[in-house]
């Protein structure tokens, strides 16, 4: 069972979640909260597989809670999906850089916030990876993300380079084979390299990591 903790200050919005997930028979609420320093406390206590975190709340925002439960190691089990209601939401790309598995908006189909939740509590971390690439790209051509800093790629072999580079193109595993002519067990072994070496807790933080060493290019493909 999918144990998951509900993080957003209006309570329609943690009712209409509730419902949605409460009636799914692979997964349920376990807890509610109602600002950031309160969602802190209800998952420490609760140790859920899945956190859907509001960005903006009072007290303490999602950003800010996001970053203390990633850096909590008695949480490393518990995954947070962001949520938002605005796509190009410059809060978004902070949660990514804290630790967030991934984000979602608040007026997607039901039928995708439930699968979201299964991918990210599988720890599969393929939660939109198109729609994280998309958010980040915007972000850094509109001048809000930092200076490239290459650091984090030395310890890197090229391929393992390459590797990082397609990962923040939105790739799967499966289609970073094929560009590469890999084997399909080869990919993912170098993906799971990259966690290793770049210290990152799931995709998600790999295509951030990608537009921060410059790997990426806002606008670019290969």
């Amino acid at each position: 069972m999918i144990a998951v903790v509900l993080a957003d200050d209006q309570t329609l919005v943690r009712a209409g979640f509730r419902a949605l997930i409460d009636a799914e028979e692979d997964m349920t609420v376990v807890g509610e909260a109602g600002d950031g320093e309160e969602a802190v406390a209800v998952v420490r206590r609760t140790r859920p597989d899945v956190v859907l975190m509001d960005v903006r709340m009072p007290r303490t925002d999602g950003l800010t809670a996001t970053g203390r439960l990633t850096a909590d190691p008695s949480l490393a089990g518990t995954r947070v999906i962001v949520l938002t209601t605005f796509e190009l939401d410059e809060y978004v790309f902070g949660a990514l850089r804290a630790g967030a598995a991934g984000f979602l908006l608040k007026d997607m189909e039901p039928a995708d916030v439930v699968e979201a939740v299964r991918i990210v509590a599988a720890g599969d971390a393929l939660l939109a990876p198109r729609l994280t690439r998309r958010l980040i790209e915007a972000f850094v051509a509109g001048g809000g993300g930092p200076e490239p800093d290459t650091t984090p790629l030395d310890e890197l072999t090229p391929r393992e380079r390459e590797v990082l580079a397609l990962v923040g193109e939105g790739l799967s595993n499966g289609e970073i084979a094929e560009r590469l002519v890999l084997s399909p067990l080869t990919a993912k072994t170098h993906v799971a390299r990259l966690f290793t070496k770049l210290d990152a807790r799931d995709r998600a933080q790999l295509v951030v990591l990608a537009y921060e060493t410059g790997l990426v290019v806002p606008g670019r493909r290969g």
